[in-house]
């Protein structure tokens, strides 16, 4: 029986490349996101090209009803989920310092990026547990996608920042509660990575990586995320639940 991932917002960005490294890695697909089905017939097209099943799960993750309506189309379909990436996350319409920013942007933040897989990770988690009592031999975990905005300080998005560093919590929490089912809960966090969600910073960074932001001086890619992604979700760190995994050239290395 092939396994199971379910990546939300799988369809473009650092989810696409989580999607693609984990099929090429023989793993069944469900993606999620919020454009229409004929939108993303290119993402679906590419996944497949790795011979396995792909669907995809319309949806919102700050809806309570999309979320369960998700998990319930992957039971349909494919009876089984072993591995939940909780990738989605949206950023604030407009970066605005702390002492200006807005409620809504706050609450809109907080919805998407933290309740959103926060509930999301307790409706897998207890299919998880029930799929364990039914076969010992199964094999589940959870991968949040959080960012080193979960640390780094931005008091132009600061909603971002407290959205991220929540979920970095929400994976130490889940961690803590899934030990003795032995279902391993691991946070990856992202540094700058090219998406389209950077594409109007491209210039900034460019210099910034050049002047030495990173250690590494290039930009992370989505399949550097990826990458990380399947290595957990293979078990290759199979005594480290809880822990974070950095994926930022070096960015946060405190230096001199």
């Amino acid at each position: 029986m092939r396994r199971v991932a379910f990546i939300t917002g799988g369809s473009r960005g650092i989810g696409f490349g989580i999607a693609l490294q984990l099929a090429q890695a023989g793993f069944d697909i469900a993606i999620n996101g919020v454009r229409a089905e004929e939108e993303i017939s290119e993402a679906i097209k590419q996944l497949k090209t790795f011979s396995g099943k792909v669907i995809y799960c319309r949806g919102d993750v700050a809806s309570a009803p999309d979320r369960a309506r998700m998990i319930n189309e992957i039971k349909e379909d494919y009876g089984h989920l072993h591995v939940l990436v909780n990738n989605a996350g949206v950023a604030p319409k407009e970066r605005k310092d702390i002492l200006e920013a807005t409620e809504e942007s706050f609450t809109r933040l907080l919805t998407t990026n933290l309740q959103g897989p926060y509930f999301l990770t307790q409706a897998a988690a207890n299919w998880m547990i029930e799929q364990q009592r039914e076969n010992p031999d199964f094999k589940g975990c959870i991968v949040n996608v959080s960012s080193i905005s979960a640390t780094v300080a931005s008091v132009q998005r600061g909603e971002y920042c407290v959205a991220k560093a929540g979920l970095s919590m929400a994976t130490q929490l889940f961690a803590t509660r899934l030990g003795e089912y032995n279902i391993p809960v691991y946070e990856v966090r992202p540094g700058i990575i090219r998406t389209d969600m950077t594409a109007g910073v491209t210039e900034k960074y460019d210099k910034l990586i050049a002047e030495g932001l990173t250690v590494q001086k290039r930009w992370g890619e989505a399949n550097d995320v990826g990458k990380a992604v399947v290595a957990l979700a293979l078990d290759y760190f199979p005594y480290s639940t809880g822990q974070v995994l950095m994926v930022d050239g070096g960015l946060t290395i405190p230096r001199l």
